[in-house]
């Protein structure tokens, strides 16, 4: 495969998928998960501390998967960071060859289970990708020269069905100015608001790549919607239980492939999040046809080209 950077820049459809860091230094079920991906996608991303709770850092993870074959993308958010430790972290990505970084404000303190810490938010995503832009250009953000620049690939994400969408293109086209060169979307479930989204991201010359998630169980499709704001129709929960508990994870891969093949025509590539499955992934890769063959991924019939 090749890398997220080579693949952006010869038009492949990008596949991409997440990893969850343990909550602990045990790392073998990480590693097991990572290594069934070698190979399927084009980069793996690290989480950084999902859901305000603790994970293991994602610059030694990302560490990990680069050493093990994989192209990582590192998430690092604004949520525990000021903007010292921001360019620090950025500046060891480079130096540990990790070339991806995703820029994220990340999920509010109060969500997770320590919401006695104190969340810093000194900058958000589009500060954070103005930092990468600077450090890429071989300045700090104050302007004064670093000894070495950077070389990294900003990405950023987007929530393609808000409501009202306006304020999401709005925060879309910052992210855009401030130099994001990919974005990965939260998770579709409604394919028409997903293309009514594109039309206007398409007037960008960025790549999109349309966040499928994994709804493994009725339980998370329910959190997902009451806890993160992310609107998954009544029309999936109902089949979820009516599954009822032993064919819930089928109906769940069922219902991703079905949005995949809704939606992989409208953009340049698909990032796979499978939370607490990512045994998963290969799976809907291979059912969704989307396994590499040849020498690289094209573009679905349709997609950012058509």
């Amino acid at each position: 495969m090749k890398t997220l950077r080579d693949a952006l820049e010869s038009g492949e459809f990008i596949l991409t998928a997440e990893c969850l860091p343990p909550k602990g230094t045990d790392i073998a079920e990480f590693c097991s998960h990572a290594r069934r991906l070698l190979g399927k996608v084009h980069a793996v991303n690290v989480n950084d501390n999902p859901a305000a709770t603790l994970h293991a850092s994602p610059l030694a993870l990302s560490k990990v998967l680069l050493d093990m074959g994989h192209d990582p993308i590192c998430q690092i958010t604004g949520r525990d960071r000021n903007r010292l430790a921001i360019q620090s972290d950025l500046l060891g990505l480079h130096i540990l060859d990790i070339r991806n970084v995703l820029c994220l404000t990340g999920d509010d303190i109060t969500l997770g289970n320590q919401k006695e810490g104190k969340a810093v938010f000194d900058l958000e995503s589009v500060e954070i990708l103005q930092v990468v832009r600077s450090l890429n250009e071989g300045k700090e953000m104050t302007g004064k020269p670093i000894q070495g620049a950077t070389a990294l690939l900003p990405g950023a994400a987007v929530s393609p069905e808000a409501e009202p969408l306006e304020p999401a293109l709005m925060q879309f086209g910052k992210k855009v100015e401030a130099g994001a060169r990919f974005f990965q979307t939260q998770a579709v479930f409604q394919p028409d608001r997903f293309e009514r989204f594109m039309a206007q991201a398409r007037k960008s010359n960025v790549n999109i790549l349309a966040g499928v998630l994994l709804l493994r169980s009725l339980k998370m499709a329910r959190y997902v919607t009451e806890h993160l704001g992310i609107f998954v129709p009544e029309r999936f929960v109902q089949k979820l239980e009516r599954a009822g508990k032993e064919g819930e994870l089928e109906v769940g891969i069922e219902i991703a492939l079905g949005l995949i093949e809704a939606i992989r025509g409208k953009c340049d590539g698909i990032h796979l999040m499978a939370i607490g499955a990512e045994e998963q992934i290969p799976v809907i890769l291979e059912r969704a046809g989307l396994l590499p063959k040849g020498p690289g991924l094209k573009k679905a019939a349709g997609g950012a080209d058509g």
